[in-house]
């Protein structure tokens, strides 16, 4: 079943409440996202990466993986 980009954002938002989230795509299976956290300060973009992904749930995973692409932009606020 496809995602809707609001779907996404309210994931990332249990996990991210005061980051900025911006979650694109029309086909609800390849998405894109850019997510600016202050928790993502001083982690590489391997580990920001990884912190995203736990927050969609599995959603990502396995054969329910809801969605299946997602471009994913992250860093720390400027």
């Amino acid at each position: 079943m496809p995602m809707h980009p609001q779907e996404i954002e309210n994931l990332l938002r249990e996990t991210f409440p005061d980051a900025r989230i911006i979650v694109e795509g029309d086909d609800g299976v390849h998405m894109s996202a850019v997510v600016i956290d202050e928790s993502f300060r001083g982690k590489n973009r391997v580990q920001q990466q990884r912190a995203v992904y736990a927050a969609l749930k599995g959603k990502m995973d396995g054969p329910s993986g809801e969605l299946h692409a997602l471009a994913l932009t992250t860093r720390a606020p400027d």
